[in-house]
């Protein structure tokens, strides 16, 4: 391609772009990070520069992000076995501690950073900060107690608020405040789900390490680009989803039926997927839209 047909590329990619910066403009993207992107330095720093251009077109970009694999690497590095119940982390003492750590002060720091690199200021917090995230302990199947693991109670969406009003995009650690002030380790992917709800926004964007929801979930050739809430729920009855992708389902169809535009769950490890499924008529994940 010579020069001047790159230059008309890369014009007809912004002009495509504009209708879809013009309608969101404003508008408040919650960004559940998650998957390769977090541990592969390339695709960190690529999706946070993508975050940060959100913020310069003019939406106001809030990103929520897990970190189970490092809380496990972490104990790991300090002689603790990881336990879980069906899939569900055994949160003790010793393991909220960790997780406390790592997801505040080693993950959530770490993303701000390389936000900030782009040339935005960013803050890291805690679900605990402000009271944010609201928790109660959740009791895992059978009964089985997962200790300090919890479910949001409640949001208060005011410190999220005055940061975005203050130019700074937040990146929230997923860590709940029980009554007692307690911390609760909650599910990122349903934090997100529920905090997009709480901030009205018009979109919830989930990266993960599979393109989308799938009909054949052992066939990325079978993605769905758009279905309802009802077809998605339909999926997620006859278990023809994945178990890492339930919650990420969950939390998408939780969102639209609380009143957030669109859920969209997006292939994290490809380069720049967030534009291209936010910006583009044809997109690249799973979006799912109001019946």
């Amino acid at each position: 391609m010579s020069i001047g047909n790159d230059a008309a590329f890369r014009a007809e990619v912004l002009i495509e772009a504009l209708p879809y910066i013009r309608e969101f403009r404003g508008a408040t993207i919650v960004v559940k990070y998650g998957g390769a992107a977090m541990t592969d330095e390339r695709l960190k720093r690529s999706v946070c520069t993508d975050v940060a251009l959100l913020h310069y077109v003019g939406l106001r970009p809030v990103i929520v992000h897990g970190g189970g694999a490092k809380i496990s690497e972490m104990m790991g590095r300090l002689g603790l076995e990881p336990r879980f119940v069906e899939g569900l982390r055994v949160t003790d003492d010793a393991t909220m501690e960790i997780a406390e750590m790592v997801l505040v002060g080693s993950i959530g720091q770490d993303l701000a950073s390389h936000v900030q690199e782009a040339g935005v200021s960013a803050v890291a917090i805690s679900g605990r900060d402000g009271c944010t995230l609201g928790a109660c302990r959740m009791e895992g199947p059978g009964g089985a107690d997962l200790g300090h693991v919890g479910e949001v109670t409640d949001i208060d969406p005011r410190l999220i608020h005055d940061l975005v009003a203050a130019g700074h995009i937040p990146v929230l650690s997923p860590i709940g405040r029980s009554e007692r002030g307690a911390p609760l380790n909650i599910n990122a992917d349903h934090a997100a789900g529920a905090l997009a709800v709480a901030l009205g926004a018009a979109k919830l964007v989930t990266l993960s390490d599979v393109p989308g929801l799938l009909r054949d979930r052992d066939d990325p050739a079978t993605l769905i680009s758009e279905l309802s809430p009802a077809d998605a729920q339909a999926m997620l009855e006859s278990d023809a989803v994945g178990s890492g992708m339930i919650p990420k389902l969950q939390s998408c169809i939780e969102a639209v039926a609380g009143g957030v535009g669109r859920a969209h769950m997006i292939d994290g490890s490809r380069p720049h997927s967030l534009l291209i499924e936010l910006f583009s008529e044809s997109g690249i994940g799973t979006m799912i839209r109001p019946d």
